[in-house]
């Protein structure tokens, strides 16, 4: 077990989640060749870290990539990747299966994680599957709808008082003291199981852009990582450009990119309606800004007007998703991609964690004795 920090390149041989120097590490490149397997984790044995304990799984990954009626409008051939489909409704599945199949075979009894929304779910949904008990930390401004929905796995939900920046890093030290092993936004077993989008997408297309929400950066890091690795491992002919999408209300590592800054700096106020990509302190802001100035990728800013305007579109064709699931759609109204690119967004999440921000149609009130000019 090899990690490495992307930045300054110190190596790990024990599994660490943060380099000395500050920032998230990540495994090796693997190698390999894809296996005739029912799931993910079977065909792409050969790229995981850590062997998956299928006999837990909930069936996640495997979904499905949907051509949409988008991409004629704009010239391009659009397909979507719809991760609302996983276990708790979000891509953190992915990464909660790997990282929670380590902490069975490690011995761990107990895990956690920061996070009030899709990522406090899926770790409190797969620790109950497991067998351990869960630690899900939220912010003391933390709603309630969404606290009902982590508590009903069974985690302990912990309201934090205090330095909500500062939690990730605290949570990591007083787990490392209490045995509790946090699988938070860029742990790096998170970061493998996001790879599974990218093997996914190029069992089914050859796109030339992949549009990523982007918010701590582990899900972005992820699916560049697993295109890295098929690439070296000469199972795709070329890489395709990875766009990071932000909501310009919170779009540290987009302000970074395009000011030319060599490190992410603080968003100070962040306010969007894209709540799940907010992070004014992305911990991995710096890997993908190296990874975007890297391989001569792109960073975009979408405002939250385009947002309302791109969720509604996708709902249009029967995919209702998060606000920060549609920040891909948006991306496209502001960039200019040639005519006829093969183009692939995440749907990170479903909206049905978000009603309470959604926009619904009317509901018309009808006597039963006058149906039939109310069906007309």
């Amino acid at each position: 077990m090899k990690l490495r920090c992307p930045l300054c390149g110190r190596e790990y041989s024990e599994p660490v989640q943060r380099c000395e120097c500050g920032e998230p590490v990540e495994f090796e490149t693997f190698h390999g060749e894809p296996y005739i397997g029912k799931s993910v984790w079977e065909r792409f044995y050969d790229f995981w870290p850590v062997e998956p304990a299928l006999e837990f799984s909930l069936g996640e990954g495997d979904t499905p990539l949907v051509k949409s009626r988008l991409g004629e409008e704009l010239g391009i051939k659009l397909y979507l990747k719809n991760e609302t489909v996983n276990p708790t409704w979000s891509f953190k599945d992915r990464g909660t299966f790997l990282a929670m199949s380590y902490a069975l075979k490690a011995g761990y009894r107990t895990v956690g994680t920061v996070s009030t929304g899709n990522m406090a779910a899926s770790v409190s949904a797969y620790a109950s599957r497991f067998g351990l008990k869960a630690k899900i930390l939220v912010s003391e401004s933390a709603s309630e709808e969404k606290l009902n929905a982590v508590g009903a796995y069974g985690g302990d939900v912990i309201r934090v008082c205090g330095d909500y920046g500062r939690l990730y890093f605290e949570s990591l030290k007083l787990g490392e003291k209490l045995g509790v092993y946090f699988i938070n936004s860029d742990n790096p077993f998170r970061i493998e199981g996001y790879k599974g989008i990218a093997f996914e997408i190029a069992e089914e297309v050859s796109p030339d852009y992949v549009l990523i929400p982007t918010s701590s950066g582990g899900l972005f890091r992820g699916i560049a990582k697993g295109f890295i690795e098929l690439y070296e491992s000469g199972l795709i002919d070329n890489l395709p450009k990875l766009i990071a999408v932000q909501a310009e209300g919170c779009s540290p590592i987009c302000r970074a990119f395009h000011e030319g800054e060599e490190k992410v700096e603080r968003f100070e106020n962040p306010k969007t309606i894209a709540k799940a990509i907010a992070n004014p302190y992305p911990p991995s802001g710096n890997a993908v800004l190296k990874l975007l100035r890297e391989f001569g990728w792109e960073c975009v800013a979408v405002s939250d007007e385009g947002i309302r305007k791109a969720q509604e579109r996708l709902a249009r064709e029967g995919l209702f998703v998060q606000p920060a699931s549609a920040t891909g759609i948006a991306a496209l109204e502001k960039l200019d991609l040639p005519e006829g690119a093969k183009v692939v967004s995440i749907l990170t999440g479903s909206g049905l964690r978000t009603l309470k921000e959604a926009q619904t149609g009317k509901v018309m009130e009808c006597p039963l004795e006058g149906l039939e000019k109310c069906l007309r």
